[in-house]
């Protein structure tokens, strides 16, 4: 239970703004708290608000770094639906959204996929608050690296403070409709990295011409633009890419729990940086249920390896997922309404290291989602601590 503070201790005086989180300094900082839980209890004479839900309150107030969002699935869900489902993750609470930009869906059930651009517009004037972000553009092939920064400038124009790219090398899902030839990964990193480096030139509001390894500009000029260009995150899985979105990244996107990754970005420049993480989820009032929906519309979960980077149509993953169980789904999609279990994936993304975790829902039962994670997840995430950060409260407790 996180308690409000202010209702017995004066803390409107105090202003609890720490240069660190307090998981990067155990054991003191947690003695810290530890000591200051005691004198709020002690001072107001509260006997009936248990010490730990006082510093669950503190830390939830202390590490202000970690914050929940919201996919927005483009493979399954219409542009109205998008903008919709957007104005309603921001009424429920959700921080921040990405929004997935695809050519095709991963298969032909999933049956949709607009032009993310134009619902990015929509979504801009539904919403007040919510931080979009794009999950992920591909700046390689299919859309030109100076046509993706013009977009990105007028989005971010229209939410001023709100709007970051999210940026990655792509499938071939998406990436081989003109007909261009499908490079391998260690050419698709240098591509990335020479569009990023393109991008934030033309975000610099000067006459640019460029003659590059893979793109050429001439006399470009962006015109409509914000006073402060959006901040860029590079998606990665492997250790190169990892590695490259610490290097030229302003922050991290991943969609596994995968601590290696998450310290390959940080020791490559990324330390200090957000780093978000995708968990899928199927709520469902019943278990059975939220397993043979995500079992028959995302089925593509389950498929190993780097086959989701190779594959060229919807029917050719649907081949791949053929072989694919329900038992297979259930094993990398939290299936069901058991809050536990929802709660325990966002625990284990924290622990690999992520500070922004957003969550997509599977099917068409948004709105079920939405009252789940408004009633059942969002009032616990103030409990949820990283691993280390809980070790480092535990050990302060043994001193």
């Amino acid at each position: 239970m996180l308690v409000d503070l202010r209702k017995f201790c004066r803390l409107d005086r105090v202003r609890l703004v720490p240069s660190k989180t307090v998981s990067q300094f155990p054991p003191m900082g947690t003695l810290f708290l530890e000591a200051f839980a005691d004198m709020l209890q002690v001072h107001n004479g509260r006997d009936d608000i248990a010490k730990h839900d006082i510093l669950d309150s503190i830390y939830a107030m202390v590490e202000p770094g970690f914050e929940i969002g919201y996919a927005l699935s483009s493979e399954e869900h219409g542009p109205r639906e998008l903008v919709a489902q957007a104005r309603r993750a921001e009424e429920v609470g959700f921080a921040f959204a990405l929004i997935s930009d695809h050519f095709h869906p991963w298969t032909d059930r999933q049956g949709q996929s607009p032009f993310v651009w134009s619902v990015i517009g929509g979504i801009a004037e539904a919403t007040t608050r919510l931080r979009l972000g794009t999950g992920v553009t591909c700046p390689l092939m299919r859309t030109h690296p100076a046509i993706i920064a013009h977009a990105a400038a007028s989005a971010t124009a229209m939410m001023p403070g709100r709007f970051f790219l999210g940026l990655g090398t792509g499938e071939n899902l998406n990436e081989h409709i003109l007909g261009k030839h499908w490079p391998e990964p260690d050419v698709r990193l240098e591509m990335l990295e020479e569009a990023v480096g393109l991008i934030r030139l033309l975000w610099g509001g000067e006459t640019v011409s460029h003659h590059g390894r893979y793109y050429t500009v001439e006399n470009a000029r962006i015109y409509s633009r914000p006073p402060e260009p959006p901040p860029v995150m590079i998606a990665g899985s492997g250790r190169k890419s990892s590695a490259l979105a610490g290097k030229i990244g302003d922050g991290y996107i991943g969609t596994k729990p995968d601590q290696e990754a998450v310290q390959l970005f940080e020791n490559a420049g990324g330390r200090g940086k957000p780093r978000y993480g995708q968990i899928t989820v199927c709520w469902a009032a019943d278990e059975a249920a939220a397993r043979k929906t995500a079992h028959e519309i995302w089925p593509n979960a389950g498929i190993p390896g780097e086959l989701r980077q190779e594959l060229k149509l919807p029917a050719h993953f649907e081949q791949a997922a053929a072989t694919v169980s329900e038992d297979d789904v259930a094993k990398v999609i939290v299936c069901g309404p058991d809050p536990q279990r929802h709660l325990d994936q966002i625990r284990t993304y924290q622990d690999a290291g992520f500070d922004h975790i957003y969550v997509h829902q599977v099917g068409q039962d948004q709105e079920g989602f939405f009252r789940f994670y408004a009633d059942e997840i969002m009032p616990q995430l103030g409990r949820i601590r990283p691993e280390r950060q809980v070790a480092g409260t535990q050990a302060a407790r043994r001193r």
